[in-house]
């Protein structure tokens, strides 16, 4: 009897552990799926306003990855800066922001990766003064105050003009701003003398305001590109998957160069902005990807050149190192 009391004892104790086990195999299923899912998916990074947004409307994206079965998250950005930290930190996979923070970034040695570019966009940024200013051309901002966003763009620009015109960077009063409204508003109530800016606020201001855009006309060698950046490790274990995204977009922008009404009233309605605005800034440029080449490396790098020579970033860099060329 007690043998069998034993017997039975240990039955009980090997059925106990059969059940356990094969709760954790369970358990384990389900963490193997969960890991699963998330490898199968796509974070994407996004500004409201621009050509990232314009894909997720359109839907295009998803209908490709759904195919080898990924499944697409959309994740908003405030700027380009705090959306290529998503990239960084491994949030997000791909995204989009402008020439300045990725200049600024690989200064900072964070890692990053360029994959692909929109087409310049050199009409999107310029000079504005107030037309009863007495300031003609950008040789009369000698000794006058320049409103801009540190690094932006349209800061940019506002260097090449200056130095097209014959002054040096230190013949104006730079007056650096949080953001793009803040400026508007020291433009408008005349703190400052001019306006470096960009689209739509550059729209914006043009339409509401009596202004000269001083930059008008001039070809200062400025594409004025928005860049598209990958992870870096996702774009080493998925190049496959960044070609997707780069056709999908050109496949967006196409449908937006051939909608652009539609395009305004999306952005427009996104963005809360004028419509009249948006037009403007939407129909003085072209929608399209290019891809990484020696023509748009050699205008990063000159801008970073520049960048350095007058103290925005603290050390030289080859932004060629950071924009491979896909063979």
């Amino acid at each position: 009897m007690k043998n069998l009391k034993y017997i039975r004892f240990l039955y009980a104790i090997l059925l106990l552990l059969v059940v356990i086990l094969a709760g954790c195999g369970t358990d384990g299923a389900k963490m193997a799926s969960g890991a699963s899912a998330k490898d199968k998916t796509i974070r994407i990074g996004y500004q409201k306003g621009n050509t990232i947004n314009i894909l997720k409307e359109s839907g295009i994206l998803e209908k490709k990855l759904t195919d080898e079965g990924y499944k697409v998250e959309w994740r908003e950005f405030v700027h380009g800066g705090s959306l290529l930290e998503g990239l960084f930190t491994g949030n997000i996979d791909f995204g989009h922001a402008a020439d300045g923070p990725g200049i600024f970034a690989q200064a900072g040695n964070k890692p990053l990766v360029y994959v692909g570019a929109d087409l310049p966009n050199p009409k999107g940024v310029g000079i504005l003064v107030h037309k009863d200013s007495g300031i003609q051309s950008v040789k009369d901002l000698n000794g006058k105050k320049i409103g801009a966003l540190k690094g932006g763009n349209h800061h940019y620009l506002a260097i090449l003009a200056v130095k097209d015109a014959g002054l040096s960077v230190d013949d104006v009063e730079w007056v650096y701003f949080k953001d793009a409204a803040q400026s508007r508003t020291a433009f408008e109530t005349k703190k400052i003398d001019a306006l470096a800016t960009y689209d739509p606020f550059f729209a914006g201001t043009e339409i509401d305001l009596d202004t000269v855009n001083l930059t008008e006309g001039k070809d200062y060698g400025y594409p004025n590109r928005t860049f598209y950046y990958a992870n870096v490790d996702f774009n080493k274990k998925h190049p496959e998957i960044v070609d997707v995204i780069l056709e999908a977009l050109n496949e967006s922008d196409k449908w937006a160069n051939e909608n652009k009404p539609e395009v305004v009233k999306l952005l427009s309605e996104e963005l809360g902005i004028d419509s009249n605005i948006i037009e403007r800034a939407t129909n003085r440029r072209q929608y399209a990807v290019d891809r990484i080449n020696e023509d748009i490396i050699k205008a990063q790098q000159k801008q970073a050149d520049v960048y350095y020579e007058i103290g925005l970033i603290p050390n030289e860099i080859d932004v060629s190192k950071v924009m491979p060329i896909k063979k």
